[in-house]
């Protein structure tokens, strides 16, 4: 499995631990950036992550910002993503089980660190229900 990764300048340093967390589970990490706690503009981290879950370059991501709404605002523009924001475990489960969200958002500033590993690992270890979630999901695109 190979996951991109992305974050603002608010989510940069959870972002790094992340990818430290990931790596030790034998998950290959393409990291998007940003590459300080210097401030920068979220779109400019999330367009090129969703281009990568979009053509295959990745098989999913992960984008963190301070409250995660930027970036899922930003990343579902595109059509190929669903990115859902989850804020604690049981949300980070739906958004993949109901939703098959393809990212998963989550807020720096509103979460531990501990908090994300779980999240991370509920969303990676959850499966998408299918059945009349998928049917939602085929009327989503324009």
């Amino acid at each position: 499995m190979k996951i991109g990764i992305c974050s603002d300048h608010a989510g940069f340093d959870y972002k790094s631990r992340l990818i430290g967390y990931l790596e030790s589970k034998g998950i290959e990490v393409k990291d998007f950036g940003t590459h300080s706690t210097e401030s920068m503009d979220y779109p400019d981290a999330a367009h090129p992550l969703a281009e990568a879950v979009e053509t295959g370059s990745v098989d999913k991501g992960i984008a963190m910002c301070g409250t995660g709404n930027g970036m899922a605002i930003t990343l579902n523009k595109h059509q190929g993503i669903r990115a859902g924001l989850a804020w604690n475990t049981d949300i980070a489960e739906l958004v993949k089980k109901h939703n098959d969200a393809n990212i998963l958002v989550m807020p720096a500033r509103f979460a531990s660190f501990e908090d994300i590993e779980k999240m991370t690992d509920t969303w990676l270890s959850t499966e998408f229900e299918g059945g009349r979630h998928q049917r939602r999901i085929d009327k989503i695109p324009l």
